[in-house]
Parts: structure tokens; sequence; C-alpha cells
């Protein structure tokens, strides 16, 4: 059975809407995820590489996680989790997820990758991309729709629709396929964020889609790596990235765990 194409009919009804056109919301909210999605991996595929990156060190809390994947337009292609049920992992970043997965996917370009972990800064009060996280809402129909037990699952409600969101710290990496084609992006979320974005590399890593041409990153063997650069100047309420890109550091083991991560393809 082809699960995405199956599930669509099911999200049209749990989303209020008939197969026969009548709608509580615009029949644009969800489209059919096995056209939108075909290039991007399955629920199956995501939750066994999220489940292999998160039991690995990441440098956190040894947290079970969430993961979200998007096409390039936005559309959720699959949701999936690591723990035993859908209560394993914090409830809240199962949304969390998803917005990362869409901000990477939508400051991201063919050329130029931008991960969620390299927005932190420019998005602080007097960073170049201030107010950047209030630009582009969830859409909370599409993120809490649906029968809450399929949370997770191959037939999530979030599947097929655009889910919206713009998260700023790490755990949002955009995907690149082995023809250097920016195809959409995965998103986790369950940790500190710091852990997050390295298990977010791990995932994309064992899912072959790191083939990343560039980004703002110092290593251009890790364009889109997170990066460590913030101080705090005397006199100055919040920290300050050298580079502009900076992140927080979350924990030690974290740091030198990014450093050594696997390089791009």
């Amino acid at each position: 059975m082809n699960m995405r194409k199956s599930v669509f009919p099911l999200l049209l009804l749990a989303s209020g809407m008939s197969v026969s056109g009548f709608s509580q919301v615009p029949p644009s909210s969800f489209v059919d995820p096995d056209a939108a999605c075909a290039q991007l991996p399955t629920h199956a595929q995501l939750q066994s590489a999220l489940t292999l990156a998160r039991n690995q060190s990441n440098g956190g809390f040894n947290l079970d996680m969430w993961g979200t994947v998007v096409n390039r337009d936005g559309v959720v292609c699959a949701v999936a989790f690591t723990g035993a049920d859908r209560g394993s992992q914090w409830p809240g970043s199962r949304v969390i997820s998803a917005q990362k997965a869409n901000t990477a996917n939508a400051f991201s370009l063919p050329k130029l990758a931008l991960s969620t972990a390299d927005l932190y800064s420019a998005v602080q009060p007097g960073g170049s991309l201030f107010g950047l996280q209030a630009s582009n809402p969830v859409d909370t129909f599409v993120a809490y729709g649906g029968d809450p037990r399929n949370y997770g699952q191959w037939n999530d409600p979030m599947v097929g629709g655009r889910i919206g969101g713009v998260n700023v710290f790490g755990g949002g990496l955009a995907l690149y396929n082995k023809q250097g084609h920016l195809i959409g992006a995965v998103g986790v979320s369950g940790d500190s964020s710091c852990a997050d974005h390295n298990i977010a590399w791990r995932t994309r890593n064992t899912l072959m889609l790191d083939f990343v041409p560039g980004g703002v990153g110092p290593d251009a063997s890790r364009p889109d790596n997170i990066v460590y650069d913030i101080t705090n100047p005397t006199g100055f309420p919040i920290g300050v990235s050298a580079s502009g890109w900076g992140h927080p550091v979350c924990s030690a083991a974290a740091v030198t765990i990014a450093a050594g991560l696997p390089v791009v393809r």
C-alpha cells in the first residue's frame, strides 16, 4: 500500500474537509503528499535515521526526539519520533520540529544553505534579521488538527499540510539531493538546541541528503554547521557573534561533537 496516497483522503476528513469539496478551511491547506513528497524520505526512513542519530552522544540530555521533513513548498511529508510512544518526547517539540524544517527550507537557496542555528544571532535586537521570527506564523489548523493518537505516525495530521512557522535555534537543516538540488528540509526537536542540531545533522547524513553547496559557516566542509562565536563584551546585554551567524553554547560536549560531525558530500 502506498501510505502517502492512502492518507490523503483521511487528512481531508480529519481537517474538516470532505472529498466532495465542502470545507471549513481553504482546500489549498492540504495537498496530495504522494505527489508533493516523491523525492523525500518516507515516515519509516525518517524514523530510522532519526533514531540512529538520537542514539549517539549528542551533547544534550539524551532525550527522545521529534523529526519532521518538508518539501520545497513547505508541505509536511513525514513526522516521526524516537520514543516508545508520542508522550516519550516533549509534546511541544512536534510542532517545533516542523517549524525548524519550514525555516531551513524557507531561508535556504539552491547555492546557499542556512541552518536554523545560523539564524540565532541575526534575529536578536540589532541583528540583520531582527523580526524574522514573527514573519511566517504557524498554521495552527495544520499543526494541531486531527487525532493526536496519530501524531508521529505515517498518517500524522500534519502530512500534506503547509505548516509555516519560523524557529531560530539549532535543529533545522536544508536537504540537498545527489544532484545538488534543494528539495526541502528536516527539523529536529526534543533536547537542547545544540543537541537538536547535532541530531539533525546526523539524520540528514544517514538519509544521504547532505550534498550542501555552501553556507555562511567558516568550515567549508560543513558550510551550514552551527557556529559558536558569541562572546559577552562588557556593557552588552546580550552576546555578540563575531560573524553575525553565531549560536549560544549549550554544553562543551555539544561544541566538540559539532566540530566532528560528518563532512557534507
